[in-house]
């Protein structure tokens, strides 16, 4: 009976039925734009948009840098075989944030080696020095960074392990969804890479010591005055990443070797240049699985879907 009466009185008086639809309206559209923003901020991989459409959204104009941007877009479609896209939050974690997301790819990669990081270098005598290491924007922490480390290369071994017992592709999706929904898991992650870069630099640093053969870029790496040895790499460079830098192309090429995987990247800045397509090492020990990103200025990635 009240629920008649309700409806009685509005259809007596529609003018209070059209305000309050009037007001509930745009309540409703503030509600759902707030869920979807809310949504966007926490994913820092978006869902996959058409490459074309991309790009006509983001380079407008007949400037010459949008003139080649266009191209390059179009070569990536109609050439690469590349019909979409994923961006990815601008910060300076994405290329380590590709890097995990191609996790579908990386499963069978660098498992050997992660069951001895922290036994090998945490408790190695002589790396004290390890003590200043940077967890990106968060600056030095003193003794508390062995324990740090150690939890976030344990996390990326249970995350690693997890993922490889999932068969399903759509299984596995809907998990990196759930992982890039949670900044704080997924920066721990994050710096777990770079600690493995870290220790890959160390590895190899003492081979060099003991005048044994190591990849050119190793060579190139260690007679910079910035990157001489690991203490000089982490202070002047590993520290930054997360915090006011990103990846290098020398660090792409420690990332790839790291992870045993070739990383393909599509500049599309260097268009119709030998340097448009690159991979980091350029020439892999075996076969070595294989990841794409672009990027349009070096300084920030997305990831291609064929």
């Amino acid at each position: 009976m009240v629920r008649g009466h309700i409806l009685f009185k509005f259809h007596k008086y529609p003018c209070y039925q059209n305000r309050i639809l009037t007001l509930s309206f745009p309540l409703s559209f503030r509600w759902i734009g707030y869920l979807q923003r809310k949504f966007k901020r926490n994913l820092s991989v978006e869902a996959e948009v058409d490459l074309l459409s991309y790009c006509a959204r983001e380079w407008k104009g007949e400037t010459p840098r949008a003139r080649l941007m266009r191209k390059a877009y179009e070569e990536l479609f109609w050439r690469r075989r590349i019909k979409c896209v994923r961006q990815v939050r601008r910060d300076n974690y994405d290329a380590l944030r590709l890097c995990v997301r191609h996790v579908e790819t990386l499963i069978t990669v660098g498992i050997y080696f992660l069951f001895k990081l922290p036994e090998k270098l945490l408790f190695s005598q002589g790396c004290n020095w390890i003590q200043q290491y940077s967890f990106g924007p968060e600056k030095y922490t003193g003794s508390n960074v062995f324990g740090k480390l150690r939890k976030c290369v344990e996390l990326l071994k249970t995350q690693w392990t997890e993922f490889s017992g999932i068969k399903d592709y759509h299984k596995r999706g809907s998990m990196c969804n759930s992982l890039f929904s949670d900044a704080l898991l997924e920066y721990k992650l994050y710096e777990a890479l770079k600690f493995i870069m870290l220790y890959q630099v160390t590895e190899v640093y003492e081979q060099m010591k003991t005048k044994k053969a190591i990849p050119s870029p190793f060579r190139l790496l260690f007679t910079r005055e910035t990157s001489s040895d690991p203490l000089s790499f982490m202070m002047n460079h590993l520290n930054s990443v997360g915090d006011t830098c990103g990846l290098e192309q020398i660090d792409m090429f420690i990332l790839g070797y790291s992870l045993e995987v070739k990383i393909k990247v599509f500049r599309l800045f260097k268009f119709n240049s030998r340097d448009f397509e690159v991979c980091y090492p350029e020439e892999s020990l075996r076969e070595w699985p294989e990841i794409s990103l672009l990027t349009e200025n070096d300084r920030h990635y997305h990831i291609p879907v064929f």
